[in-house]
């Protein structure tokens, strides 16, 4: 196998911990010696080993002598691990090929250095761009100190983000929806304003065993998340936060004795200043958001230029104005047509 087929298997590993290191990046190590793999490993979560040591403790003595690829720079301080340029130094490894450089201004490149000064060869830049994408979140919220923001909206063809009276709860499929809930796992908060509590009650979790719950956040300027909502009854299976500008303390302390968490943010223009909500989330060391809704709050988001990435799942309908019947779609076609995205079907 190549260099580049090595890097993809780390890369393939690093993703095995998705949604589980936060507030650190997704990393994967794999340890080769005569063209054979001798020892593999990934970063599960945060606290525990880094990907390096996974794969050294794999590798055991054979390490000596081997080349490690790994999609990250190792890194040179004493956090809740030790250094892993010490174990790498140790185990007598000969080579190092990191895909990128750590981000975080305080450690960029200091490992590669270490590393370079005590004669182990090393080479950075395989797959970079692979690497960047991976941890995109990580990147924006140790380079920035704010959160990465997706906005996430399921749409119908004409632009409609919910159904019509009388007609079907749901817009898109089964299948998208169980991908929502897994791009819920992946994020540590998903957010959704009041009306969209007072509207549909949501749950807001994954609904998936294995995978972990985000800490739910409601924007409620006046606090009128009622104490019986299930984002409210369900606080063992995750937290929830209401964001409020503390308009309504009564209610705000009847939300705290049921369980939520009453965060008082300033206000602009009537409603939670979006800008303080960030600032204040990376603090807590809430490095990504997940934006469900409404409408109101996907506007406000999109006004207020805090929006990194956007996932609409688009169903082959079309709602009319409420009078005429949905009109389904079959046989779809998408494609790709310069920036834009032609989408094709027949009514079924």
């Amino acid at each position: 196998m190549s260099s580049r087929e090595w890097m993809e298997r780390a890369l393939f590993l690093a993703m095995r911990g998705r949604g589980k290191t936060s507030p650190n990046p997704m990393v994967g190590a794999v340890i080769v010696k005569d063209g054979q793999v001798i020892g593999e490993g990934f970063h599960a979560a945060a606290g525990g080993p880094h990907a390096e040591i996974e794969a050294l403790r794999m590798a055991g003595e054979r390490a000596r002598d081997s080349e490690i690829y790994v999609t990250l720079e190792p890194c040179s301080h004493f956090g809740k691990t030790p250094p892993c340029t010490d174990a790498l130094l140790k185990a007598g490894i000969q080579k190092v090929t990191a895909a990128m450089i750590d981000p975080n201004p305080a450690l960029n490149g200091r490992g590669i250095e270490i590393l370079k000064k005590t004669g182990i060869e090393t080479e950075v830049g395989l797959l970079e761009n692979e690497a960047r994408k991976l941890n995109e979140i990580f990147i924006k919220w140790i380079t920035t100190r704010l959160p990465f923001v997706t906005l996430k909206a399921a749409i119908s063809l004409d632009g409609k983000m919910v159904t019509l009276p009388g007609q079907s709860h749901w817009i898109t499929s089964e299948e998208s929806r169980q991908k929502g809930r897994e791009m819920r796992s992946w994020h540590d908060a998903i957010l959704v304003g009041i009306k969209t509590i007072l509207k549909d009650d949501p749950m807001l979790t994954t609904r998936i065993p294995s995978a972990r719950n985000p800490i739910r956040i409601v924007l409620d300027s006046s606090a009128r998340t009622p104490v019986n909502a299930e984002a409210i009854r369900t606080q063992a299976v995750a937290p929830t936060w209401i964001v409020t500008t503390g308009k309504n303390k009564n209610r705000e302390t009847a939300l705290q004795k049921a369980g939520a968490s009453v965060i008082r943010l300033p206000e602009k223009d009537g409603k939670v200043d979006l800008h303080a909500l960030c600032n204040y989330l990376a603090e807590k060391n809430v490095t990504s958001v997940l934006v469900e809704g409404g409408a109101e709050v996907h506007r406000s988001f999109l006004k207020s230029g805090l929006v990194d990435k956007v996932a609409y799942f688009i169903a082959p309908k079309i709602f009319g104005d409420g009078v005429a019947p949905v009109l389904q779609l079959q046989e779809v076609q998408v494609t790709q047509i310069g920036e834009d995205i032609l989408i094709e079907g027949k009514k079924v």
